[in-house]
C-alpha cells in the first residue's frame, strides 16, 4: 500500500483548479513563518525560491506541496489534508483576493503510515 502525506478535499481541488487556470504554474508552501504561516500557501512557482531547507512532502491536484523544514519538525507525525474556507487570511497565498483562504486540517499518522514513512 502507497500513503501520502498530504491530500486536499474535493472543495479546496475545485478552487485550486480555478486559480491554476488564473495563474498557471504554482506550488503549496508551509513555511511556520509570519503571516499566517502555519496555513498553506499557493505562490506563482517562479516567484518563489525553494532551498534545501524546504521539503517535499507530495503533489495534491497537480500541484507540488512543500514544507520548510522546521515546520515539518512539528508535523512529521501528522497526516495533512489542505481544506478551503471562505474569509481572508492575512498572507500573500493567491485564493485571498477571491475571499477565501487554505486551511490545513490534520491528523496522527496511524502506525502503518509511520513505518512506511520510517519513522
Amino acid at each position: 500500500m502507497t500513503y501520502t502525506r498530504v491530500d486536499i478535499t474535493e472543495e479546496a481541488e475545485k478552487v485550486l483548479k480555478e486559480l491554476k487556470a488564473k495563474h498557471g504554474n504554482v506550488i503549496f508552501h508551509q513555511s511556520g513563518g509570519c503571516c499566517d504561516g502555519s496555513s498553506p500557501m499557493l505562490l506563482p512557482k517562479e516567484d518563489f525560491y525553494l532551498d534545501e531547507s524546504d521539503i517535499f512532502m507530495g503533489e495534491i491536484g497537480g500541484v507540488k506541496f512543500y514544507m520548510n523544514e522546521a515546520q515539518f519538525e512539528y508535523w512529521k507525525h501528522t497526516h495533512l489534508t489542505v481544506d478551503i474556507t471562505e474569509g481572508r487570511g492575512s498572507s500573500f497565498s493567491l485564493e485571498i483576493p477571491e475571499g477565501f483562504r487554505f486551511i490545513i486540517k490534520s491528523r496522527l499518522l496511524s502506525k502503518d503510515e509511520e513505518h512506511y514513512f520510517n519513522m
